[in-house]
């Protein structure tokens, strides 16, 4: 399969913080979502790919090409939403689609028209006059109407409320499954990402600590309840996240699968419940560590 984004061992260093050996891979038509904490390095690596930043080392392929000496060619192929939207405030909406359009070659004025009536942005409006939730529909807008091959989305449904954000994020799932276009989104909205991610990466402290698919993920993933002395000393020693309580005792694994076997006995009994989790469960769990 090939990839339309490949990163390897990207690094960046800041006074109080640094992005560490990062690597990351999205094969064609697929949805990547980039999950982490505030502070984790989302942005950052979202804003090396655009070449808006310079990594301090590694590297970094879109459509096979280096990102820095192929820029303008891999720029027009792709469409991207920062974290805050920046327009020329005093200037309309229809100026701002008309600026736009000059920089992307397959630019589609009637695919801009229709999304701007989808979102109910007004034509005349001054961008400054926008809402955040309109600001961010308008930057949707304006990245998918050269009908890009990549997107790159860092917090798109922020500030949307819940009946825009399913719809963006059934359109993101559209292009992907329909059209094949590949979708790399950055989210602390988890749900979202769960909604239509294909990969999971987890972004934390700068590194990467977990790359999966997101069925592989929650299959592996699962919360245990259990009764004292139910489970093996071996076992409860290997779980996250552990906590005692009055009707029993609880912990995390992130290898149900190969554990499952050796449960059933206990599942059979009822003195061992399994749950699923979620990516925020999963999340806490990982940044949490082996607290106990």
């Amino acid at each position: 399969m090939s990839h339309t984004v490949e990163i390897e061992n990207l690094t960046k260093s800041y006074k109080k913080f640094r992005l560490d050996s990062v690597s990351l891979e999205l094969p064609e038509g697929l949805i990547l979502g980039l999950i982490g904490p505030n502070g984790a390095g989302k942005t950052t690596t979202l804003k090396i790919l655009m070449d808006m930043i310079r990594a301090d080392s590694g590297r970094v392929r879109i459509f096979g090409l280096d990102h820095r000496t192929h820029t303008k060619e891999i720029k027009n192929r792709v469409g991207y939403v920062g974290e805050e939207p920046q327009f020329y405030g005093d200037k309309s909406v229809s100026w701002t689609g008309g600026w736009i359009s000059g920089f992307y070659r397959n630019w589609d004025l009637n695919l801009f028209e229709k999304m701007l009536t989808d979102f109910g942005i007004s034509r005349t409006k001054k961008t400054g006059q926008l809402s955040k939730g309109m600001r961010v529909k308008l930057s949707l807008a304006l990245a998918l109407s050269h009908r890009p091959e990549l997107l790159i989305l860092d917090e798109p449904t922020a500030g949307l409320d819940p009946v825009v954000r399913r719809d963006v994020l059934e359109r993101l799932r559209h292009l992907s499954k329909s059209q094949g276009r590949s979708v790399l989104i950055s989210s602390h909205i988890t749900d979202d990402i769960a909604r239509i991610a294909d990969l999971i990466v987890f972004l934390i402290d700068g590194r990467v600590t977990l790359a999966e698919s997101k069925d592989g993920l929650l299959a592996k993933w699962k919360r245990i309840h259990f009764q004292e002395k139910a489970l093996e000393e071996g076992i409860t020693s290997s779980l996250k996240c552990r906590k005692t309580q009055v009707f029993g005792s609880s912990g995390i694994t992130d290898n149900y699968p190969s554990l499952k076997q050796r449960l059933a006995a206990g599942l059979d009994s009822q003195s061992i419940k399994v749950e699923n989790l979620n990516l925020d469960d999963i999340l806490i769990a990982c940044v949490k560590g082996d607290e106990t």
